[in-house]
């Protein structure tokens, strides 16, 4: 096991004690993870989120959580699994037409769209960007309709996928995150998230969608226009990211699962019901979480 050194900092005396290399605290029983033995000073100040964890991303190595283990609704982080189904899944220029139901769908949840129109085609890559950077629910439909086929047989494969990565307190009942049928019946907890991001970002096709700000789609034989941007504000306002995924209902507030590089070190993160609905809350959330994450102490442990 990496050992790591144990650091506590002497606020009165204004002074950083760096203690001899111990090995890591060992995970708390029935934790999927494990956390580095920092004491409670060094902790980000300010994060609003009830529920979050930030890891090395390179080994998973959880540096920070607050609450990691526990199950709360994830909104649209849920697309992170839908995509990865269907890149796993392959055949990413197979054409799709969009259902009447995939924008009917959306619009009965009151969920975000892609602005997808019944009958037109796309390509399932062109789906996948549809779906992550505007968080179109009516792409994620479609997705589902066509990988399934049909949605009951691709919740299967979402959930069957959650338990290969080792996440057994995750659960989805919708492609999109919305609450059908309920506000709780899809959910996961802050530690499995990262398990997930850091499996999606290791997917190339992946990783280049979730870190695109903007894709322009143009018209073709089958297909309108389409420009579609990304919900995620990190990735605009906090140099080094790379992804992933925001989320927002009412019963899961405002989320971001988050990944970004600085210099040699990659971290991952993600927060929960950072506000009641204001995105913003969860992006200056993961930014205050990422600058903790970035500071010399923690850059030269990853490196040890």
């Amino acid at each position: 096991m990496r050992s790591y050194a144990r650091v506590l900092l002497a606020v009165a005396a204004g002074i950083l004690v760096v203690f001899a290399p111990t090995a890591a605290a060992a995970p708390a029983p029935g934790s999927s993870h494990t956390q580095l033995p920092f004491p409670l000073s060094l902790q980000p100040d300010g994060v609003r989120a009830p529920a979050a964890a930030l890891a090395e991303a390179n080994t998973g190595m959880i540096v920070w959580s607050r609450q990691p283990d526990i199950r709360l609704p994830i909104a649209s982080i849920t697309k992170v699994t839908t995509a990865v189904v269907v890149l796993e899944s392959g055949d990413l220029e197979r054409p799709i037409t969009v259902p009447r139901s995939a924008v009917d769908y959306a619009a009965a949840y009151g969920g975000s769209t892609a602005g997808l129109a019944p009958g037109e085609v796309l390509t399932a890559r062109q789906l996948l960007y549809a779906m992550m950077l505007p968080s179109g629910c009516d792409a994620a439909y479609a997705l589902a309709e066509a990988y399934g086929p049909g949605q009951d047989a691709f919740l299967a494969k979402m959930n069957a996928t959650a338990q290969r990565l080792g996440m057994p307190n995750t659960h989805f009942s919708d492609p999109s995150g919305l609450p059908a049928p309920d506000d709780f019946s899809t959910y996961s907890t802050p530690a499995e998230l990262v398990r997930l991001g850091r499996h999606a970002m290791a997917h190339p096709i992946f990783r280049e969608i979730a870190g695109s700000p903007i894709y322009h789609q143009p018209a073709g034989p089958a297909n309108r226009d389409h420009v579609w941007e990304t919900t995620n504000g990190l990735l605009r306002e906090y140099a080094g990211t790379t992804g992933i995924k925001t989320g927002s209902t009412n019963a899961a507030g405002t989320c971001l699962l988050f990944e970004a590089s600085r210099g040699g070190q990659r971290l991952i993160g993600v927060v929960l019901n950072s506000s009641p609905d204001d995105l913003a809350a969860a992006t200056a959330d993961a930014q205050r979480v990422l600058n903790w994450g970035f500071i010399p102490i923690l850059s030269s442990l990853s490196a040890s």
